[in-house]
């Protein structure tokens, strides 16, 4: 594998590090530290212990340098047992496999070289996918991250076209479900990613859709009936505009600013007053962005 989804990310990551002065950054290190169980998990919104936010604590740390016990990842990761996982939390155990390696090994900047190609799942045999669709834009996001994540083969260009022109509405923008009525930002995105990746990353009609979603405030809406701009959905098109070599319509720092909270972490919106590891790594990946 060479580049690919996961290399951006992890670089727009560091980006939002560096962007960070030294008392922003041990204040931020310190909540994700707060997250952290004795086994080396992160928890989730209620406390326990969950494998789809230990992996985006996992990256954080080693983004950040935080140091974790690779014997007690190792641990954890064989608690699961693959055949019982959905899409989602199947790829993140693959994530945090990799990741553990990494720590493990030391070699974080030749990541990319390290990948060797190992069996997975097939797609259409997990027992959940996001909108119990495999061809979904999210489904296929998720799944160029797994192949990624595994060193294995990513699909041509043809076929993610063919695949994806279902989801796509005339006056640009992507649909989560072959049904839905609207285009929304994390559908947008994720066909936008995996196109950009299989195709190349060309401007087109789908950026100016994606960036008609942003508000005033700098934020973007999941949808554009929703009631307020959030963290998830801004993060994932500033991602995803970066990629194409694209600004978005008013600049999003104020934004992003205003969903770090004193705790140290960000929050999902402004009428949320939690956070999570998820938001950590989306309010850090919005910042390498801007």
């Amino acid at each position: 594998m060479k580049g690919g989804i996961s290399s951006k990310l992890l670089n727009r990551l560091n980006k939002g590090k560096l962007s960070l002065g030294n008392e922003a950054r041990d204040c931020f290190v310190k909540f994700i530290q707060s997250q952290l169980l004795d086994d080396q998990s992160f928890k989730d919104k209620s406390g326990i212990s969950d494998l789809y936010y230990t992996g985006f604590g996992w990256i954080l740390c080693l983004v950040l340098g935080i140091r974790l016990d690779t014997q007690k990842m190792s641990v954890y990761l064989k608690k699961h047992q693959e055949g019982d996982l959905d899409l989602i939390h199947y790829a993140s155990l693959k994530r945090c496999e990799l990741i553990l390696q990494l720590m493990a090994s030391g070699k974080i900047l030749t990541w990319l070289r390290l990948i060797k190609t190992q069996p997975i799942k097939p797609l259409n045999e997990f027992n959940h996918v996001p909108h119990l669709d495999i061809y979904a834009p999210y489904s296929q996001f998720i799944w160029m991250l797994l192949l990624e994540a595994t060193g294995n083969r990513k699909q041509s260009d043809v076929e993610m076209q063919k695949v994806l022109t279902q989801y796509q509405l005339p006056q640009g923008g992507y649909k989560n479900s072959s049904e839905g009525a609207c285009a929304t930002t994390n559908a947008t995105t994720a066909a936008l990613s995996v196109l950009g990746e299989t195709n190349g990353y060309k401007t087109n009609k789908d950026i100016v859709a994606l960036k008609s979603f942003q508000d005033i405030s700098g934020g973007f809406w999941a949808v554009k009936s929703a009631p307020v701009p959030d963290l998830l959905s801004t993060a994932t098109a500033l991602f995803t505009l970066s990629c194409y070599k694209e600004e978005p319509t008013y600049p999003p720092s104020d934004f992003i600013e205003a969903h770090w909270t004193e705790s140290g972490g960000f929050v999902p919106t402004l009428m949320d007053n939690k956070s999570d590891v998820e938001y950590c790594f989306y309010g850090l990946l919005a910042l390498g962005c801007v």
